[in-house]
């Protein structure tokens, strides 16, 4: 059986315009490029991935924003030239100037008029890194070097102690750190509480956007503990050390395992 890909018509340069639609809706968000590796992420993940023309790499949506797209389905054109994408839009969010849809200018008889609200500043959508620092650290780097194994809590116990460092109005965790314990701890609940919203939401109605829910909110809580463990100069792989106390396995033996 041949790949599914090889039946999609690339450009000379490789890349495929994809157009994403939301998925209830119908309008049209955004239109991006993808080249092959992108829309086989798209495929596995379920979740959006293009590529960036200007930067010459992989764009996983909303790695900076937060406002990632859930993929329900992929269609392909009768010329097999042109993707659609059926989404979920995270946050309401498409486009980089804080709104809905990129599409936002309407053609009137005074010209080109923005007729679509801002939801939001995309000054304060982008000065908040949390998004791109905890939820799109392993898909990236896979995308890039499939053979290289990446130690996420190495990775993020050494983050932790950067951002201390770092400029409150430039990085979330810094500006977490320069609010104090309570703040964090504050934090914790608040995504602990979404987790468990999200999973009795699961558990009612077993649809791929809850599970992706679940998967988001918990990893909202891991990463809010590890900035508090960091509060406390404390390093991820002291917590998995006690893991595997428990089980009864050394922390080395545990860590080779991994």
């Amino acid at each position: 059986m041949s790949n599914w890909l090889d039946e999609v018509k690339f450009d000379q340069n490789g890349l495929i315009p994809a157009i994403a639609q939301h998925h209830q809706t119908g309008r049209v968000l955004m239109v991006a490029w993808m080249n092959r590796e992108a829309l086989q992420l798209t495929a596995d993940k379920k979740q959006a991935v293009y590529y960036s023309r200007s930067r010459q790499k992989l764009w996983h949506k909303g790695e900076e924003s937060g406002h990632f797209q859930t993929v329900h389905e992929i269609r392909l054109d009768c010329d097999a030239d042109v993707i659609i994408l059926q989404v979920e839009q995270h946050g309401g969010i498409a486009c980089h100037t804080g709104r809905e849809s990129c599409f936002y200018r309407k053609l009137t008889a005074n010209g080109w008029e923005i007729v679509d609200p801002q939801l939001k500043d995309p000054d304060s959508i982008y000065a908040d890194k949390s998004h791109s620092e905890h939820r799109h650290t392993a898909l990236m780097q896979a995308s890039t070097a499939k053979s290289e194994q990446i130690d996420v809590l190495t990775h993020l116990g050494q983050l932790m102690q950067q951002r201390k460092a770092a400029d409150a109005d430039q990085s979330y965790v810094a500006s977490l750190y320069k609010k104090g314990i309570n703040k964090i701890l504050e934090k914790i609940g608040e995504e602990a509480t979404e987790t468990i919203i999200s999973a009795k939401d699961f558990a009612t109605h077993a649809t791929t956007e809850n599970k992706n829910d679940v998967i988001y909110e918990v990893a909202d809580v891991w990463f809010h503990t590890i900035v508090m463990l960091g509060y406390f100069d404390l390093d991820p792989q002291v917590v998995l050390d006690e893991l595997a106390r428990r089980q009864g396995l050394s922390g080395i033996v545990e860590k080779a395992s991994r």
